[in-house]
């Protein structure tokens, strides 16, 4: 018979996923701290506490897998008399719960995305209405996410979010702003603005994209140098975001816009609505109203039905766009998404092959555009200092995702959280060294 752990009551909250994961185990433990709980992200074995909550990504199968992995391990050391209590939330939980409690039943209790006030209600906690935007922030102290939405109303074929988050639900820019400006108060300088598709933000509480008027608010919370924007949908982008990203110096000139494919016959069945000529045209336009603007974008190879001369127009428009930043996912068969209905008939290696090319073609690409920032001067955030580093970003890149400029720490001393003017001295292809100026 297991035997009960002798730790006294500690929440030990863990996040796999995205920022927007990130964002929600925030909320949750700055709920459970205000409800006087002993609670703590992801804390070292010496301290890890005797009740767990993962907090679950369920988004493709290398995700799931670690999700699951996760889970497995601590029904395992709850079997075992390590900790005492284990509590599953977030979007593997809520797609396959019927699964996850009937293969792992050691969990105490599996939630849904939406169901916070439950877990919560679960972990001896009351949900509080009165803490609007108020949590306790994972990420280095200079800079936060901002889920400006949740859910997704595109009917994309692969990807099933909307299964897992619903539909696309905007929050109110009083809101947003209210909780920016707490976030500020707490020394947050840097503000990532999230959610599924930031393009459609506003359609369903203003009747119009309203990204714009939400930026014009968020640029006069005062302590907020940097706003960044995450995750826009390439058809229906509102183009007065660009005017007042080049008109407001707090916006960064930084864009991450997942385009999937360029195909058409690819794009037509991925449902993105939108084709090369237009995603081409749009691309140009954002050059030409920010010149400048770094574009991130994210790739899918190996659909169903993508051929090698699919593939080939998208290694061509990769070289001709020459993007800033990129990542590639090898596609993933996802059940209950139209394109579950689509053989699933690019074998597995080639998938494989085919996102290393892509990212063997961007390696040389972001070479090349970092070679031409040495000798300049940007104005950097100091994230963290690693090893024999202080390690900043410019403007051009987000935490996690992108270029890191690293500054010997054995040379200079920096204080994280500070903006500091850096001359690039050296650059790989997914990192610039620097020297901080004198002041």
């Amino acid at each position: 018979m297991r035997t009960k752990s002798l730790k006294k009551n500690k929440i030990n909250v863990i996040t796999l996923g995205c920022s927007k994961n990130v964002y929600d185990s925030e909320v949750l433990m700055g709920q459970l701290r205000a409800s006087g709980k002993d609670v703590e992200h992801e804390a070292p074995a010496e301290r890890e506490g005797n009740i767990i909550v993962i907090n679950t990504c369920g988004f493709i199968d290398n995700a799931k897998a670690e999700s699951v992995n996760m889970i497995l391990e601590y029904a395992d050391k709850k079997e075992r008399g390590l900790v005492d209590k284990v509590f599953v939330t977030g979007c593997l939980s809520e797609r396959y719960r019927p699964d996850l409690e009937k293969e792992i039943p050691n969990v105490d209790q599996y939630f849904g995305t939406t169901e916070l006030p439950q877990l919560l209600k679960a972990l001896g906690a009351d949900y509080r209405h009165e803490l609007l935007g108020e949590r306790l922030t994972t990420t280095p102290k200079n800079y936060a996410y901002l889920k400006i939405a949740e859910g997704c109303d595109r009917p994309c074929s692969f990807c099933a979010i909307p299964l897992m988050r619903g539909k696309h639900v905007s929050q109110p820019i009083e809101k947003l702003v209210k909780e920016a400006e707490g976030l500020a108060k707490d020394g947050v300088k840097e503000l990532i603005l999230i959610a599924q598709d930031l393009t459609y933000y506003g359609l369903d509480l203003y009747r119009r994209r309203n990204l714009g008027e939400l930026l014009e608010a968020l640029v006069k919370v005062e302590g907020i140098e940097w706003i960044r924007l995450h995750y826009a949908f390439p058809s229906g982008f509102p183009m007065d975001v660009l005017e007042i990203m080049k008109r407001e110096p707090k916006i960064c000139n930084y864009i991450d816009i997942p385009l999937q494919h360029i195909s058409d016959s690819i794009l037509k069945s991925m449902r993105r609505g939108t084709t090369r000529e237009k995603t081409t045209k749009l691309l140009k336009e954002f050059r030409e109203a920010v010149p400048g603007i770094a574009i991130r974008t994210t790739l899918i190879v190996g659909y169903p039905g993508e051929t090698e001369e699919d593939f080939n127009i998208l290694k061509d428009f990769v070289q001709e766009m020459k993007f800033d930043r990129m990542g590639c996912f090898a596609y993933s068969h996802e059940e209950n998404t139209h394109a579950y209905l689509l053989e699933d008939d690019v074998p597995d290696e080639v998938k494989k092959a085919r996102a290393e090319e892509i990212m063997e073609l961007q390696s040389q690409i972001s070479w090349d555009l970092n070679q031409e920032k040495v000798g300049q001067v940007f104005k950097c955030i100091i994230d963290r200092k690693e090893g024999a580093h202080f390690i900043g970003r410019t403007e051009f890149d987000s935490p996690d995702v992108d270029n890191e400029v690293l500054i010997s720490a054995t040379k200079h001393y920096l204080k994280t959280g500070d903006f500091v003017m850096i001359k690039i001295t050296e650059a790989t292809e997914f990192d610039l060294y620097g020297e901080p100026l004198e002041n």
